[in-house]
């Protein structure tokens, strides 16, 4: 599938000269140095409507953004994980309601969190296990070390979890030490993000016999025609991904991030279901307008229309937003009126967040600033690629969404 336009995009709705408002906004970002380059893909209708790509991927070798340039997707893994999730579940292979303890027993009696410091916490038994459903809502109660916010984090920290495992460690074992780990609440009573999608990678490899860089080859990137993601870079593929940036802390100029960026040209041990994937803008529109489409593309179909519908509903007990039910730590943008469903934060009301959205809009985004959304109502997919470190420096995600809305004048 190309990502070239494919449609005048007056013929779906949109302004024409609205939509390029885009890159010239974000190609301000570029020129005064903030971003080294960047690639938007919109959509509607299944039709491109708009796709750019500006600057350069890497900035110290010239080398330009193009179309075929690969991003470390990070945390835009996680939707990917929960569809492999989901297409177990629609075999019947477990119900949501499932205690996970059943296939890693590792996650059997539990602790949690109560208080006292990281290098000693008490602790008090979980009263409710962890079940499938909290691993697909970040409500089990598990954390991130580099989320720095409470002293859980500091105990993962501690035990080697930080945005990276330790070296010598697969998901296996990485499972072993987050079920010795507290947790940060009881299962099912709070948001918290987390590392609960990469336990759910590692319950997809018990539950289907295959490692996970397999069943995704075989389930979902074979079937999908997305040829171009990658657990690791190597060859000709090294030579097509962007360099990694963070922010200059004195002028926010994007400097060049090897420390991080190294890794990803080596092959992981640990298969990170959570932010392990490297893409290209034409890999995951596959992935997203196959959701768009209710699970199906190109006559491959992975998830049934329902399964999509009810896995992009909010999920939060009572239907709370994450405003209300975050345990913290994740500030990047408001989370009142979102919700969050089985691997997707859900828009529930757009007036909260004072940015243009559809109610049962659906989203996620990477550490280093990539972002995608889709959404059923207006049958319009986002997809926005770069690499600065962390996502927060600057509200491209918000932004995006003022310039793509405001070009739809049907």
């Amino acid at each position: 599938m190309s990502v070239a336009r494919s449609i005048d995009p007056d013929q779906i709705g949109f302004d024409p000269a609205r939509l390029a408002r885009i890159d010239e906004h974000f190609g301000r970002y570029v020129d005064d140095g903030r971003l080294a380059g960047f690639q938007v893909l919109v959509t509607r209708r299944g039709e491109i409507a708009h796709s750019s790509t500006y600057g350069l991927r890497d900035a110290e070798a010239g080398a330009p953004v193009e179309a075929d340039t690969l991003w470390r997707i990070y945390s835009m893994t996680k939707p990917v994980t929960s569809v492999a999730a989901m297409m177990l579940w629609e075999e019947g292979r477990f119900e949501l309601t499932d205690e996970i303890s059943r296939w890693l027993p590792e996650f059997a009696d539990l602790r949690v969190y109560s208080k006292g410091t990281a290098l000693k916490p008490y602790t008090v038994p979980a009263i409710e296990p962890i079940r499938v459903w909290h691993l697909l809502t970040h409500t089990a109660g598990l954390t991130y070390g580099f989320m720095q916010t409470s002293v859980v984090d500091g105990i993962y920290r501690a035990a080697g979890y930080d945005l990276y495992p330790p070296a010598d460690v697969d998901l296996a074992t990485a499972c072993q030490a987050f079920g010795e780990l507290p947790l940060l609440f009881q299962p099912g009573t709070a948001w918290g993000y987390s590392v609960a999608t990469d336990v759910l990678g590692r319950l997809v490899e018990v539950v289907s016999g295959q490692s996970l860089d397999a069943f995704f080859a075989d389930r979902i990137f074979r079937p999908l025609g997305m040829t171009d993601t990658h657990w690791w870079a190597e060859g000709d593929v090294a030579e097509r991904l962007a360099a990694l940036y963070a922010p200059d802390p004195r002028t926010g100029r994007a400097l060049r991030y090897d420390q991080l960026g190294a890794l990803a040209y080596e092959k992981p041990l640990l298969l990170s279901g959570g932010g392990g994937l490297i893409s290209s803008a034409a890999d995951y529109h596959r992935f997203t307008q196959m959701l768009l489409r209710g699970g199906e593309l190109g006559g491959a179909r992975l998830l049934g229309p329902r399964t999509v519908r009810f896995m992009t509903r909010n999920h939060l007990p009572g239907g709370q937003d994450l405003e209300t039910l975050s345990a913290g730590g994740f500030s990047e943008t408001t989370l009142e009126g979102i919700g969050f469903g089985l691997g997707f934060a859900v828009v529930d009301n757009p007036v909260p967040s004072r940015v243009p959205s559809s109610v049962g809009e659906y989203y996620w985004g990477g550490v280093a600033s990539t972002a995608f959304w889709v959404d059923p109502a207006e049958e319009v997919t986002a997809l926005f690629f770069t690499q600065l470190m962390p996502s927060s420096t600057h509200p491209i995600r918000p932004q995006l969404r003022q310039l793509v809305y405001s070009a739809l004048v049907d």
